[in-house]
């Protein structure tokens, strides 16, 4: 919610008032600034729970794998997206919108969120709770043609009707699409275009993307009845100074836990952690969302994906197929987590941030301004060193 979903959909936000209903539980526990790997290993956790849920989604981009796709000018749409939403580990990377052209590439709604952002103007970004790092960055932006590419139809976009239609409502910009709507003589143009897939980012010949070239696509149905996309012999240059790929994402392994590396997930079945050598499940270990099915879907779709991890979690339970901690006494992991990490945070603090961020917004009639340095946050909770 925090880093991902578009400064500008707070209703989409509003649905972390659900999650507080869990977290005011008395039984709920939240222990923040500690990292698996890092703090504590799987075995740390064995031996202080009966069951333990792997949720850490889906964290990298996948790569198109083309000429040219590391140039300075080409980014991961996920650290424009972290950027602009106060990500303290993406607040010193410098994205350059001094150009005229940005290219965003894919047809999902992150896709759509970037170039909505790069459209917006100072007076839609302003009730938002964009960084006023990025704001200032996107309102000074001299870009003034934002082109989305999807490599198969309008039909086949994976993006929502909500996100679309909302391009439509863009104060700034016109969009344009193969139907030919109408131009208003807005200052910035955003163009959707499909049956493109892009075969290499070119030098501009300062180091820099300097242009794309795409590929012209048909459709055509597969052997199993599915629409793909087949590149034909015809191509275009564009020039372009900015290029943002969306082309679907990735799990990353998680120290000590069982990883199908073909499909970028947790090794499981129906939420239960498998054992990489005889396939069957290790007692006690679940997954749920994108790192356990892949990167599809939305967040409602989480929902009965949720739902039959924990059905699985409660039949085991059941059945008492458990891990054997050999201390789950709620004080001891504490006492283990505070030894390892003892800037760690609790649920409290986190509500006394939002609260401080909340009212730092109302301040300036937004919904609130972010901390994006941990030492910010550490110092406003208590003057604490993030040393």
């Amino acid at each position: 919610m925090r880093a991902g979903v578009a400064p500008d959909h707070q209703k989409i936000k509003a649905v972390t008032a659900t999650f507080d209903k869990t977290a005011a539980h008395p039984r709920f526990r939240f222990f923040g600034g500690v990292e698996l790997g890092k703090h504590v290993d799987v075995e740390d956790l064995r031996a202080h729970y009966h069951q333990i849920a792997y949720t850490t989604g889906a964290q990298t981009d996948r790569r198109m794998g083309i000429p040219g796709e590391d140039l300075p000018g080409s980014h991961p749409a996920t650290e424009f997206v972290a950027w602009y939403n106060g990500h303290p580990d993406y607040q010193g990377l410098r994205f350059d919108l001094s150009v005229e052209c940005a290219v965003v590439i894919g047809n999902g709604n992150v896709a759509l969120d970037v170039a909505r952002m790069l459209a917006l103007t100072p007076e839609e970004l302003a009730p938002t709770d964009t960084t006023d790092a990025a704001i200032e960055a996107l309102n000074a932006a001299a870009i003034t043609e934002i082109v989305v590419v999807g490599r198969r139809g309008p039909a086949q976009a994976s993006f929502t009707t909500p996100e679309l239609s909302e391009l439509g409502e863009l104060a700034g910009a016109d969009v344009i699409v193969d139907a030919r709507r109408p131009a208003a003589g807005k200052p910035r143009r955003l163009t959707l275009r499909f049956l493109v897939s892009p075969v290499a980012l070119t030098d501009s010949g300062a180091g820099a993307v300097g242009g794309i070239r795409l590929v012209r696509n048909r459709l055509v149905a597969s052997a199993t009845g599915t629409i793909q996309a087949q590149a034909t012999d015809r191509s275009e240059d564009l020039p372009v100074g900015l290029v943002f790929r969306s082309v679907g994402y990735r799990g990353v392994p998680l120290p000590g836990v069982p990883f199908d590396d073909k499909w970028g997930v947790v090794l499981n079945e129906k939420g239960r952690v498998l054992d990489p050598d005889s396939k069957q499940p290790r007692p006690g270990e679940y997954t749920a969302g994108w790192i356990k099915r892949g990167p599809s879907g939305v967040i409602g779709t989480n929902k009965p994906d949720a739902l039959e991890t924990v059905t699985a979690m409660l039949e085991d339970l059941a059945a008492g197929r458990l891990l054997e901690p050999a201390d789950a006494e709620p004080a001891a992991v504490e006492r283990l987590l505070r030894q390892r990490q003892p800037l760690v945070l609790g649920y409290a603090d986190w509500l006394r941030l939002n609260a401080l961020e909340v009212a730092r917004g109302q301040a300036r009639g937004r919904p609130r301004v972010k901390f994006t340095r941990v030492d910010e946050m550490l110092a406003a909770l208590g003057n604490r060193s993030s040393g």
